[in-house]
């Protein structure tokens, strides 16, 4: 089967009769209806049934000329994209826990970027999405923790999916709540303390269990528990609801919300907050200049960058 066959049926389809098309392609008629029927015993099904009074597309072929037209509309892409003359459009896809340290690296990279053109995404999505996208390289890049409680089942999977993890950085954990918590004033906390406030979880979906969690500790049978799906939620919910959510103490007063406030949380447990790449590919100039505003980032931040891009 070739992209040239598949022409030749759309443009059958088109024209309506197999005599019109042969002149539209410049093609003899015996050596169209030639090229038809060897396509037809190649996939093992009659793509179009012949009368006297013409041809018509038979269920199969109907069926088939869907999947033609997508690949044909894919192989004009492909031809766009790297037979063009015009300079490359710059492209990036990172998909990420809900870091605001990783949204703001992301603007100073939108900001660095010298092009007229480019087609960026960041997707802030739960754990296993993270993977999931990496493996399949809809993501350049993606970041996420490990934890002395997670890394034996993360570390696991990634190399199952032939998935890099590299060290950013490790984190003590903060708890986020807001300036008007009566805790606010508090120098440290426990989980203890925080019981009597609704403790605010990403949620991780049907199949995710303990070891996606966004939280690398939580609290044991929680009174009060609110799950969400995105980070605007629980930001309203803090300031809201007096709740909490526990994670790096990264805190971006422009990105977030000058209402909210970070303080350690009194325990031993670390985050090791890291970006995963598939090994069978190498990063895109835009992905490694993301990498190199999150660096800057952390270190404007005042963390310690473990293992820089190279």
């Amino acid at each position: 089967m070739t992209l040239l066959q598949l022409k030749y049926i759309v443009k059958i389809v088109e024209c309506g009769s197999m005599n019109e098309a042969s002149h539209e392609l410049y093609v003899s008629q015996p050596a169209l209806s030639s090229s038809v029927k060897e396509l037809e015993r190649e996939l093992g099904i009659e793509i179009f049934t012949r009368s006297s009074q013409g041809i018509a597309l038979t269920v199969d072929g109907a069926e088939f000329l869907t999947y033609a037209r997508q690949v044909l509309d894919q192989a004009d892409l492909l031809e766009e994209r790297y037979n063009s003359t015009k300079p490359r459009k710059q492209l990036c896809s990172v998909a990420t826990q809900h870091y605001m340290f990783a949204v703001e690296a992301f603007v100073d990279m939108i900001r660095s970027i010298d092009s007229n053109e480019y087609e960026f995404s960041l997707r802030e999505t739960r754990t296993k999405n993270i993977i999931n996208q990496v493996t399949s390289m809809r993501a350049d890049l993606g970041l996420l923790y490990l934890s002395d409680y997670n890394k034996d089942v993360i570390g696991k999977m990634l190399r199952e999916k032939h998935l890099e993890f590299h060290p950013l950085f490790r984190a003590k954990l903060h708890v986020f709540i807001s300036r008007n918590n009566p805790l606010a004033g508090h120098k440290k906390l426990t989980l203890d303390d925080l019981r009597p406030y609704p403790f605010i979880q990403y949620e991780q979906g049907e199949d995710g269990s303990f070891f996606f969690t966004e939280e690398a500790v939580w609290p044991q049978h929680p009174p009060k528990k609110i799950n969400v799906t995105d980070r605007a939620t629980i930001l309203n919910f803090i300031i809201g609801l007096n709740g909490f959510t526990i994670c790096t103490g990264i805190d971006n007063g422009d990105l977030n919300n000058e209402k909210i406030v970070t303080i350690p949380l009194d325990c031993e447990e670390t985050m090791l907050v890291g970006w995963i790449k598939n090994e069978r590919t190498n990063l895109s100039p835009a992905a490694i200049a993301y990498l190199s505003q999150l660096e800057s980032v952390l270190i404007k931040h005042g963390y310690q960058v473990i293992s820089k891009a190279k």
